[in-house]
């Protein structure tokens, strides 16, 4: 066995860590063996393959490229206005949509024009917006020369966003009634606002029930534990299995059940999943949307969505239950844009949110009313996906409130690029991308994983003892679990090898499973991961021959 710079002792301390925290000392550790024995860098001929973190290794080129043509325009714009050394004007919306067709038959050279105009084409002819309105509202917000009014989200960028939401999110088959918006920094920022604004509304309660669907993105575990919140968590637990030692990553009907208990007031779910990377099945989203009609009608459910685009014919469960549903997408993932931070908040406005709050206590309303006083003067009726904003801000800010400008441009255009024949082929090949890498990982590693067409492939979860178990017998699984903390391939993987994966139990998964983002290197780079998985996986099978010798 190759020697080891961490006892059992320090590597059980370290599990401890969220997952996000641990993969740092994993980096340190494959960064020391990149860089030689010697520690001068490029020393070794060990490359670190970090398979850890989610972030996307390509880059959506058209939309970007649009949103600079769209400077240049805003630009001259702004100049048309006011010229004076580096000084320009505010954009005027009177003939704008006569401009910006000038501007594009001027400079059809330019990168990006093309497709901005195929964009703007595409959104009057499915939205019926009027040219001037519509065009201004892209120049104006992509220089960002005003506060954002409304501060929800812009107009024009909502009804974009909804129609990509419809396509993507809905299967082209969206449910009744009006889907509120709120542009948010990202899912984060979504999540963040979305606890603080259900206690501040008095909606949720420190220490009330809540319920997550596990494994699932790890500030959904840590967030129900601060002391600002201390829910009590029950947990519905993929934990079926395909066959022996092949775990399925679904949720038995028992599971699912417990959502029927009424003091269960929220559940938190990331759909398709992190990491296993399925989509809810529809077995289990009838079971759910049955339980809501018949048992825990006011049950809120929070779906984090952001893989959606990555399953053919995916369909949100905000689409089953829109009523009880807040839905959280961000573009981070699909289009390479994490640094963008871009996200909306969906909420139907025919929800139960509006109406717990109305049915409140007089007291509880007073309370309400004197929060969001200085707002209205009919503080009572302002909606939660308005409340949410103005918590945004505490309040006091609410003027000032709402995604940047610019930002809400560039989610348009995305939005709008997935509606263009451009988007869509873009959209499968991002499919075939991290397909042929999960296969990839999969040839090197010799593991087996079910069969699943619901599998969005951007992360895969490998249970290493299940897998010990099916190749070598209980015997084999029961020596790993005495002599070896959970988390101790990923270490050996650090050390040995300079893979940097993340530990699955950190994500309330098996303790013994490990997850790879298939999104952030190229793909021989999975093919080496998995002969080096398989590598510390035989290591322990000779280990424990070993012993029985």
């Amino acid at each position: 066995m190759p020697k080891r710079t961490l006892t059992r002792e320090q590597i059980s301390k370290y599990a401890q860590l969220s997952p996000f925290e641990l993969k740092n000392v994993f980096i340190e550790l494959a960064q020391q063996v990149q860089d030689g024995p010697s520690g001068h860098r490029g020393k070794s001929s060990v490359q670190m393959l970090n398979a850890g973190r989610g972030n996307p290794n390509w880059v959506a080129t058209g939309p970007r490229e649009a949103f600079h043509a769209l400077g240049y325009f805003a630009l001259h714009e702004s100049r048309r206005v006011w010229t004076a050394d580096n000084l320009g004007g505010m954009p005027e919306k009177a003939g704008a949509g006569d401009r910006f067709d000038a501007f594009v038959r001027k400079h059809r050279d330019l990168d990006g024009v093309e497709l901005l105009q195929k964009c703007v084409e595409h959104a009057l002819d499915r939205f019926g917006f009027d040219k001037d309105a519509f065009v201004h509202e892209l120049a104006d917000c992509s220089i960002g020369d005003n506060y954002p009014v409304p501060d929800r989200i812009m107009p024009h960028a909502e009804k974009v966003i909804q129609g990509y939401l419809a396509d993507e999110m809905f299967d082209k088959r969206p449910p009744a009634g009006n889907l509120s918006l709120f542009a948010t920094e990202g899912g984060t920022a979504a999540m963040c606002y979305i606890f603080d604004s259900l206690m501040k509304n008095g909606l949720l309660r420190k220490g009330d029930k809540i319920a997550l669907m596990v494994p699932v993105f790890t500030p959904y575990l840590e967030i129900p534990e601060l002391d600002t919140y201390e829910f009590d968590v029950t947990l519905i637990e993929a934990s079926m299995f395909a066959e022996q030692g092949v775990r399925e990553w679904r949720y038995p009907t028992e599971e699912v059940a417990k959502l029927a208990d009424p003091e269960i007031r929220l559940l938190c779910l990331v759909n398709p999943s992190n990491p296993p990377s399925l989509a809810l099945s529809r077995r289990v989203v009838e079971q759910i949307t049955d339980i809501v009609a018949t048992k825990n009608p006011n049950l809120v459910i929070v779906t984090d969505d952001v893989y959606g685009t990555f399953v053919e014919g995916f369909r949100s469960i905000a689409a089953d239950l829109p009523r009880n549903t807040l839905l959280v997408y961000s573009y981070s993932k699909h289009y390479g844009c994490t640094g963008w931070r871009i996200g909306v908040i969906g909420l139907n406005d025919d929800n139960v949110l509006d109406e717990q709050i109305a049915a409140f206590p007089q007291e509880q309303k007073e309370r309400l009313d004197k929060r969001y006083g200085s707002l209205t003067l009919e503080p009572g009726k302002i909606k939660f996906i308005d409340r949410l904003v103005a918590d945004s801000r505490q309040v006091a800010l609410n003027h000032t409130a709402g995604l940047s400008l610019p930002q809400q441009v560039m989610i348009s255009l995305f939005s709008l690029f997935d509606m263009l024949d451009e988007g869509q082929a873009y959209k499968l090949r991002l499919r075939e991308i991290v397909r042929q890498r999960l296969d990839l990982l999969l040839e090197g590693a010799r593991m087996k994983i079910a069969d699943d067409a619901q599998r969005a492939g951007y992360y895969i979860e490998l249970d290493l003892l299940a897998e010990a178990e099916r190749e070598h017998g209980q015997e084999f699984a029961a020596f790993l679990q005495k002599n070896y903390e959970p988390v101790d391939p990923l270490f050996r993987l650090a050390e040995q090898t300079g893979v940097v994966l993340l530990n699955g139990g950190g994500f309330d998964g098996p303790e013994w499973s490990v997850r790879a983002s298939l999104a952030n290197l190229d793909d021989l780079d999975y093919l080496k991961i998995g002969h080096h998985l398989r590598a510390i996986f035989d290591d322990y099978v000779a280990e424990w021959r070993a012993s029985k010798g």
